[in-house]
Formats: structure tokens, C-alpha cells, sequence
């Protein structure tokens, strides 16, 4: 109900102002009586408000308005409502972006791809690298993460024209990993491990996935600066119970029970108030015989 309240005050005071605007002339005309003034107004007054609520009936959307001031949002419906304009306006490129990204929110990424793809179609030059990543990562996504071979000339257009770009390189590398090709794979993690910004959430689980890699080829993986990257790691994203723990039973397994012990008492600083990753680091800690 609040909601519609609001609706009806914002109408208000937009109608009184389109009918203050129309109005006044009349109102300050020196050639009409003062009578005449208030009766000429009043059907001005009258004609505003019936020509302009009409209008806005017949082709705006008030029910569109008065469910964007709803909460929750109904993301679905806000969507299919994008989708719609997307139709009747198929140059758009943000439109089929915004498309795209909505269908990822709501975990189709079948429809996500499509609409990614349209706004490749007509999109500027400048704007189709950005634009293909997305698609490649849709496709992937679609295929329940298998990097198809549509999306792996996505990824590699991309890094044609951009060899920063993050999700090409990974999926790439995926791609590789996947056909057993340990080097190219190797290749695109690696630098873009080197590239990952401080903090960045998923340099955990692609250490994890180089080191699985180098065991698979033969390779004795780099032990110590897996365990140093996740340590720095640990300094910006201080939050990761479970990455607090692996640290731990990194420097043990390692043999170094004091850097062990130092990152029990930081992670104990970090994790304070959160008592279930504080008895599972403990539990972890007992379990190593760090604590007793």
C-alpha cells in the first residue's frame, strides 16, 4: 500500500506542474477578464490532466513503475519486461547486454548466450571483445562447463585483441586442461596468476587447479610459493575460514609448526565473532597437534 502511495504522490506533483506550466499564461493574459481567465484555465486544467492521463494509460507503463517500488524486486519479471524491449528495439546493443547478464542472474545461460550473441551482431568494434567474452562464458556455462568449440573461438578471438582479458584466459587453459594439453593450459593459468589482482577470490582455487595439473603431468608442483600466494591471499581476504585452515596444514606438512602456530593466531584475529570457523581452525589444530 505504501508503494502506491508513493506512485500516486509522484503523479501528483508531476501533473500540477504540467498543469501549473499550461496554465499560467492564461492566468497572467491581460486581454481576458478575470473571469474568463478562471473558466479558460479550468478547461485547460481539465484538458492536461485527460489528454496526459490518457497518454500515459495507453502507452506507458504504470504498472511497470508501480512494481519497481515493490520489494523484493521481481527480477523475472523485470527481465522479461527487458526482454520485450529488447525485441521491439533489436539494435540496441546495452538492451541485449543487460539481456544476457539478467538471463545469467536467473541461471539461463542457454538464453544468456542468445542474447549475448545478438548484441555481438550489432555491436561496435570496440565493444565485441568484451561482448565475446561474456558469449564464451554463457556457452560454457550451457554446457555445464565443458568449453565448447564455438566458445573456444570466442575466447581466442578475445585474446587476440586483448591478452589481459581474465575469463578467456582461464577457459582457455580449461580447454587445454581438458584435452590433456598440461602446457597450453599451464601457460594460461600461470599468467594469469601473475596478473590477479590482490584479493582476487578465485586465485585459491587456481593454485589448487595448477598444482592438480603439474601432479597429472609428472611436474613436481612449486609447494612453497603455492603456500606463500595463498598467505598473501589470506592478507586481503582475511575472511576465508577454509583457506585459514589449508594454510595451517600447509606449514605443517611443510614441517614448520612455528609458521604453523603464527597462522593459527592470525587467522584466531581474523575469524573473532565467528565461532564455528573458530572451532573448526581449532578442531584442524588439535588435529595436527598444534594445540591440544
Amino acid at each position: 500500500m505504501d508503494s502506491v502511495v508513493i506512485l500516486a504522490a509522484i503523479f501528483a506533483i508531476l501533473a500540477l506542474l504540467a498543469v501549473f506550466f499550461a496554465v499560467w499564461p492564461v492566468i497572467r493574459s491581460a486581454e481576458l477578464r478575470f473571469r474568463s481567465r478562471l473558466l479558460v484555465a479550468g478547461a485547460v486544467c481539465l484538458s492536461v490532466l485527460l489528454i496526459g492521463g490518457g497518454l500515459y494509460v495507453g502507452l506507458g507503463s504504470p504498472l511497470l513503475a508501480l512494481r519497481t517500488l515493490r520489494a523484493p524486486t521481481d527480477v523475472p519479471g523485470l527481465i522479461a519486461a527487458l526482454a520485450r524491449r529488447s525485441r521491439e528495439k533489436s539494435f540496441d546493443v546495452t538492451g541485449w547486454t543487460l539481456l544476457g547478464r539478467g538471463y545469467l542472474t536467473l541461471g539461463d545461460a542457454s538464453d544468456a548466450a542468445a542474447a549475448f550473441h545478438r548484441a555481438i551482431q550489432i555491436a561496435p568494434p570496440q565493444a565485441r571483445s568484451r561482448l565475446l567474452s561474456a558469449y564464451g562464458e554463457a556457452l560454457t556455462l550451457a554446457a555445464g562447463g565443458s568449453v565448447t568449440v564455438e566458445a573456444q573461438a570466442a575466447f581466442r578471438e578475445v585474446v587476440a585483441n586483448n591478452s589481459r582479458d581474465f575469463a578467456a584466459r582461464y577457459y582457455l587453459g580449461l580447454s587445454y586442461a581438458a584435452r590433456g594439453d598440461s602446457a597450453n593450459a599451464l601457460k594460461y593459468w600461470q599468467s594469469l596468476l601473475a596478473d590477479a589482482p590482490a584479493g582476487a577470490p578465485w586465485q585459491g582455487p587456481l593454485l589448487d587447479r595448477i598444482a592438480a595439473l603439474r601432479a597429472r603431468s609428472g611436474d613436481a608442483p612449486d609447494i612453497s610459493a603455492m603456500v606463500a600466494g595463498l598467505a598473501m591471499r589470506l592478507k586481503t581476504s582475511p575472511n576465508d575460514s577454509e583457506g585459514w585452515q589449508r594454510l595451517v596444514r600447509a606449514y605443517a606438512v611443510l614441517g614448520d609448526p612455528d609458521k604453523a602456530r603464527a597462522a593459527l593466531s592470525d587467522a584466531a584475529s581474523a575469524l573473532r565473532g565467528n565461532s564455528g570457523a573458530l572451532a573448526a581452525l581449532h578442531a584442524e589444530a588439535v588435529s595436527l597437534r598444534l594445540e591440544h
